[in-house]
């Protein structure tokens, strides 16, 4: 039997922000402290995103209270955060549902909300996004806010800069609230701070500071400057810092207690109203706030499976195989070992990445770039040109982020980086902005890139030993999220001849020429396997192989496999114009079709597959077992 929940008398009346603009500004700490206390408990029945959102419910309920959502326009980044933001928004009733099949986002989704203004999923959109917006406020002649929250993490790519650095261009009205949790700019937070911020953001100061930039103006160009000067660094000194954000054309406010709804409702109330340019306002907040376990742990619950509310304690469940990033991790430290030469980069995956154990061993060799995709990519390529051997460990969704790195800043000049490409095909909960669908196409696209994906845990030492022994130009290997299949496992990787796939099963049959050839290029080996079997059982003979290589395609195997089969059945965890695409553009120039050859190639729909499970996600997309065995018969 479950322990009854907390009762949550406020939020039982909130069916949206409107409702809670009529809470007393008195009850609000406790609307807050309801609403983290639900969220904890929804969390830990389904998963999710947890330390983000428990350290901005205050801020959230603030926001929600001072603006008129959904006129005005939040905008959070990235959207690990916005669960209180959810709860608040009508969705309460549904977040059992979320990460779920047919249940909510976890991120914000346009769709799904109107106080939804942008989808996230990426780091860093925000700011660009509400540029956009504000412009077209004022294009239209309307005279909303727009507000974009920011994470601290998320401020470190470029991508923030650029928006930051163009929000001058809107009439103002244009708001970026950076939540620091973690940044080593952490400034005296308090009352004597807040203080600062609710006068240096009210009538009063910003008068006194438009008058002396008046008088300052009409002053000889020394002493004018002098004055200018003094009341920058005045306000810089009381604010708690902020001239870098002044010189991107903000007015900077801060630095406020984000846990402090006393302290932000005026500060928000001022800003909101007193806007003849964008204002950044900086906010201190903990991760994980007002959950002892998630305060007390290294990541501060960022993302968590289920847990027991009360305690903090994880249900574990007990792994078949190990998971496919800590297999590249060890495998790169073997390699590590052998050769000085190698190192890792990557943007902010560090855990993810398997890359914790190499940094460990190898703290001068290991570089966690922060979220700059761009960065990582073209310091790769910096690297390689001193003759060390970079290996680039980044998400497939996150490596698009980085392409025009790729082409012009490696493959151009052929620079023996090495990509791991980690996520690789659909992800499950984090849904459409985390599936790596399209790293085999952009990349096979590319003169000089050899380009790799692993069948099975086993495959992808291979091809980690591969990588580090390649120095012909740049190389990317594939895998996908979560658990291997549970195979034999090398005690140290052997590098496989470039461009030689394998046979995996040959075809039962006394005929010249068996019916089906499955070639397969990633780990949906082992549901073509199935279906083999199962088609075999049906008295259809059917042959399977393991390419290994998209570029440089294994031709005597797809010459040999056209040859001896009357179907040829390709199979990609990818979006059309992959891997299914170099083999028909081998087939069609080497007139291999002469013969009466079927070809047909599996991909993944040329849609964006909404968030579930990921085997119900490769059942829709027809790629498991049964979606093969449907072509395969379709075909013949």
């Amino acid at each position: 039997m479950t322990d009854p929940k907390a009762p949550t008398p406020l939020l039982d009346t909130i069916n949206c922000p409107a409702d809670m603009r009529k809470i007393a500004d008195c009850d609000l700490q406790q609307l807050a402290d309801e609403i983290r206390q639900d969220m904890i408990d929804s969390v830990s029945e389904t998963g999710g995103h947890l330390g983000a959102g428990l350290g901005v419910v205050e801020l959230t309920v603030a926001l929600h209270k001072v603006f008129d959502t959904p006129d005005d326009k939040i905008i959070w980044d990235v959207g690990h955060q916005v669960y209180p933001h959810k709860i608040i928004t009508g969705r309460r009733d549904r977040m059992g549902s979320i990460r779920k099949g047919g249940g909510l986002s976890g991120f914000t989704k346009r769709s799904e909300s109107k106080y939804d203004a942008f989808g996230a999923g990426h780091s860093s959109t925000s700011i660009s996004a509400g540029v956009g917006m504000a412009l077209a406020r004022d294009i239209k002649g309307g005279t909303n806010n727009v507000i974009a929250v920011i994470g601290d993490g998320s401020i470190t790519a470029g991508l923030a800069y650029e928006g930051m650095n163009n929000a001058h261009l809107t009439n103002g009205r244009m708001i970026v609230i950076l939540n620091d949790n973690d940044m080593s700019i952490d400034r005296p937070v308090g009352a004597m701070s807040a203080y600062f911020a609710r006068h240096l953001s009210g009538d009063t100061y910003m008068a006194i500071r438009d008058f002396g930039k008046k008088v300052a103006r009409r002053l000889p160009k020394p002493v004018g400057y002098a004055l200018a000067q003094t009341e920058e660094y005045t306000r810089t000194l009381l604010s708690g810092g902020g001239a870098f954000f002044e010189a991107l054309g903000f007015y900077y406010v801060g630095v406020v207690d984000g846990h402090n709804i006393e302290h932000l409702l005026p500060v928000l109330r001022n800003i909101k109203d007193e806007q003849d340019k964008p204002i950044l306002l900086h906010i201190k907040t903990n991760k994980g706030h007002g959950y002892g376990p998630a305060e007390n742990s290294h990541d501060k619950y960022h993302g968590v499976g289920k847990f027991n509310p009360k305690t903090g304690e994880m249900v574990k469940s007990i792994p078949n195989a190990p998971k496919y990033q800590d297999v590249f991790g060890d495998a790169l430290i073997k390699e590590a070992r052998k050769d000085e030469a190698i190192v890792a980069l990557t943007p902010a995956m560090l855990s993810g990445s398997g890359l914790v154990k190499f940094q460990q061993e190898f703290p001068l060799r290991c570089f966690d770039m922060g979220i700059a995709e761009q960065t990582v990519v073209t310091s790769a390529a910096g690297m390689a040109c001193e003759g060390m051997k970079p290996f680039a460990a980044i998400y497939s969704t996150f490596l698009q982020r980085g392409y025009d790195q790729i082409v012009h800043d490696v493959a151009i000049q052929n620079l023996p980086v090495r990509f791991a490409i980690d996520r690789a095909g659909l992800v499950g909960a984090d849904g459409p902005t985390h599936a790596g669908s399209f790293d085999i196409g952009f990349l096979c696209a590319l003169p000089n890139m050899m380009v790799m994906a692993a069948s099975d845990e086993a495959e992808l030492v291979h091809m980690v030993a591969t990588a580090a022994a390649y120095d012909d130009g740049p190389c990317a290997f594939r895998y996908p999220r979560g658990e291997g299949v549970g195979v034999d496992m090398p005690e140290i990787g052997v590098p496989l001849e470039i461009g030689k796939g394998k046979m995996v099963r040959a075809a039962k049959t006394t005929d010249k020429k068996a019916d089906v050839a499955i070639l397969v290029f990633g780990t949906r080996l082992e549901e073509s396997l199935k279906a083999a079997e199962a088609l075999e059982a049906e008295g259809i003979s059917v042959s399977v192989a393991d390419a290994r290589f998209a570029k440089p395609l294994d031709v005597d195997l797809i010459t040999q496999l056209a040859a001896n089969h009357r179907l040829l059945l390709t199979v990609e965890e990818g979006a059309i114009g992959g891997f299914g695409s170099m083999v028909l553009d081998h087939l069609a120039n080497h007139d291999l079709f002469s013969k009466g050859l079927k070809f047909r190639p599996l991909y993944l729909p040329d849609s964006y597959l909404d968030h579930d499970a990921p085997q119900k996600m490769y059942e829709l997309a027809g790629l498991d077992a049964k979606g093969i065995i449907d072509s395969v018969k379709k075909a013949l």
